[in-house]
């Protein structure tokens, strides 16, 4: 039988902290899987206090188990307090679901930043996922870029359970604040011809103001470059392979990898030792990414 998320959180901790540490937050596990409301959320506001800020620091194999614990968890950059927040709010009883929401209602209202983080993060592991849309759609609405990261990035919870116009808004939020695409779940999976003209208008909006885009946009136009507004896009990626910069030249030939349509072949073929290089892996989404 594979562990749990909370057995995996819990081992990380026990393996972070000081034995009397781990043992307060046991304590504090206890008594909230007991009901006990008012020394849940006391507990939670001194879990950083209690154990500290620090990375856990994860292996390669921790985060394997994590994704065998649950599928497109990646908890990588999570803290010890995250992680032992997380094990609070898992410990809180369910079985009068309705009470468990008011629970989490009154959590989320009252938490400063670090907390949200952690709530928003902590997400993919709730349950009755279905219950927790709306929060996530107020993650993907606040004006806090770390909060909004916790939704959008390292996280399944958006790409499994958000309908495709809270999806498209979360994507438009990422480039419209400066946060990159690649650490998005899903990405290539949700893809969809909405998402694409939304994008490229605004593309258009950002160079009519002399303003710069981020490469990283094409990735999500490109499966539907030939469609997009009568092949508006297959004209901006076509003039982008001989006008734009290397990253930019670099996220037209994948975008154009992406594309099915005949068109698409045909520009990679004028244009073979880009098409070679993208074959190659020389350059990918991730790299792209981490250079733009």
């Amino acid at each position: 039988m594979s562990a749990t998320p909370s057995d995996c959180l819990s081992k990380w901790v026990s393996q972070s902290v000081p034995a009397d540490a781990f043992a307060w937050l046991e304590e504090q596990r206890a008594a909230t899987a007991a009901g006990e409301t008012k020394p849940f959320y006391l507990a939670f506001g001194l879990t950083a206090r209690k154990l500290g800020k620090a990375d856990l620091s994860l292996s390669t194999a921790d985060l394997e188990e994590a994704d065998t614990a649950r599928s497109g968890w990646n908890p990588a950059n999570w803290s010890i307090d995250q992680a032992a927040r997380t094990l609070l709010v898992l410990a809180l009883p369910i079985e009068d679901f309705a009470h468990y929401l008011k629970t989490l209602d009154r959590l989320f209202a009252a938490a400063e930043v670090g907390e949200l983080v952690a709530l928003y993060q902590a997400l993919p592991l709730l349950p009755s996922p279905l219950a927790h849309q709306n929060r996530a759609a107020e993650g993907i609405r606040t004006n806090m870029k770390s909060v909004f990261c916790a939704v959008a990035h390292h996280n399944p919870y958006p790409s499994e359970q958000l309908d495709e116009n809270a999806w498209n808004q979360m994507i438009l939020k990422c480039l419209f604040v400066g946060v990159k695409l690649d650490p998005v779940i899903g990405l290539d999976q949700r893809a969809n011809a909405n998402l694409a003209s939304m994008l490229l208008d605004y593309a258009h909006e950002r160079w009519a103001a002399n303003r710069d885009i981020s490469p990283e946009l094409w990735r999500m136009i490109g499966p539907y470059a030939a469609e997009t507004q009568n092949g508006k896009a297959m004209e901006d990626l076509n003039k982008l392979l001989k006008e734009g910069r290397e990253l930019e030249q670099q996220a037209a030939i994948l975008a154009l990898r992406s594309c099915q349509a005949d068109e698409a072949q045909a520009i990679l073929q004028g244009h073979p030792k880009w098409a070679s290089a993208a074959e190659a892996k020389a350059f990918t989404w991730s790299s792209i990414a981490a250079a733009s």
